[in-house]
């Protein structure tokens, strides 16, 4: 087993990351000595610790001349370094950050706007991708219902809900309604089921339908037109906003890669199974995860940092950036973090405090 850190490692290597995020440049133990260290640590004790920590793996060398560069690994332990360490009054620019946060959502209502400009703080301030992705359906509160013919046998249903978003579906049913019998059925949904989970509407109109079938026969239309506009109790689709793609044409070298990356990026569900496969929900904390190619290839090199959050009571969603391993972790993770809250605000569930990666 390697060795642990001795304190002036960590030291150093913490060092190291900040310079190299900083700069993107490799880091020398000349450059070391007189940035982080005001030359209270000699050139050649810190080139020894250096190589040290660059045979435990957490430092490579580009060039045989050049200064070091953190690994994976050390990317890995010094953001672990921030999420351990005790908490610590906020700093200026911490409070900055949340003062400008508080700032870009003012005014801003509904879930899709909320979630539209999610996507767009996080890309400003991290500089990578900004991620902001709902669940909307089964999980959200009926608002109105809306049923329009279209024409023989063919409906135009509208759904909206009380979190903002609104859905249509073209219906192709077995029989033609009259334009009397679409508002009747929609006034008998919009009377009975007005803020109710769409999860539960059908199986309530089942239970009805069944206990007092003579008295509901008439309502056979209403049953069959909302079985068709939420077919599936059990589905949950996603709204995803995703900005500042172009962030990343800075970073890879490799074009080809970098269209495959962004083609990666565009197909949405591969996000939402990005994101359901790392974030756990009752977990409710920012996480971090770096070994992005393991679920998919073409997010080899890429870091998600990503919290859970609620919107509108059990719509469950999530808030995310993807960047390369060179950013700036503590803001980003405090931003992530600080969106998340602010998207639980609108949940009843929601702690109204405000926490910053310690």
């Amino acid at each position: 087993m390697p060795r642990p850190l001795t304190s002036r490692q960590r030291e150093i290597l913490t060092a190291v990351v900040e310079s190299y995020i900083a700069t993107g440049e490799p880091v020398s133990s000349g450059t070391l000595a007189q940035s982080a260290f005001a030359n209270s640590i000699s050139s050649a004790t810190l080139r020894n610790e250096m190589a040290d920590l660059a045979e435990a793996g957490l430092l490579d060398q580009p060039h045989t001349s050049a200064g070091r560069v953190p690994s994976a690994e050390a990317f890995r332990l010094y953001v672990s370094e921030i999420q351990t360490r005790q908490p610590r009054p906020a700093t200026p620019s911490q409070t900055a950050l949340l003062s400008h946060i508080d700032t870009s959502f003012a005014g801003v209502a509904g879930t899709p706007a909320l979630l539209e400009r999610t996507s767009h703080v996080l890309a400003a301030l991290s500089s990578g991708v900004g991620v902001a992705i709902g669940a909307s359906g089964a999980a959200d509160l009926l608002e109105h219902i809306h049923f329009s013919r279209l024409a023989a046998s063919r409906i135009l249903a509208v759904v909206v809900t009380r979190g903002g978003v609104v859905r249509d579906r073209v219906l192709s049913l077995d029989h033609d309604l009259s334009l009397t019998q679409l508002e009747t059925a929609a006034n008998f949904l919009n009377e009975h089921f007005r803020g109710w989970n769409i999860e539960r509407v059908r199986a309530e109109l089942t239970r009805r339908v069944e206990q007092e079938r003579n008295t509901y026969r008439q309502m056979a239309d209403a049953v069959q037109l909302w079985s068709q506009t939420v077919p599936d109790s059990a589905t949950v689709e996603h709204t995803v906003y995703v900005d500042g793609l172009a962030n990343l044409a800075a970073f890879p070298e490799d074009r080809a890669r970098l269209r495959d990356l962004l083609a990666a990026l565009e197909q949405k569900q591969q996000l939402v199974e990005l994101l359901n496969a790392y974030i756990d929900a009752r977990q409710g904390s920012v996480r971090v995860v770096f070994d992005l190619e393991q679920q998919s290839p073409n997010l080899a090199g890429l870091v998600l940092i990503a919290a859970p959050t609620h919107v509108t009571g059990d719509n469950l969603g999530a808030v995310a950036i993807l960047g390369p391993k060179r950013m700036h972790y503590e803001s980003a993770m405090n931003a992530v973090s600080y969106i998340a809250q602010v998207l639980n605000q609108l949940s009843p569930q929601a702690d109204p405090g405000r926490t910053l990666v310690p």
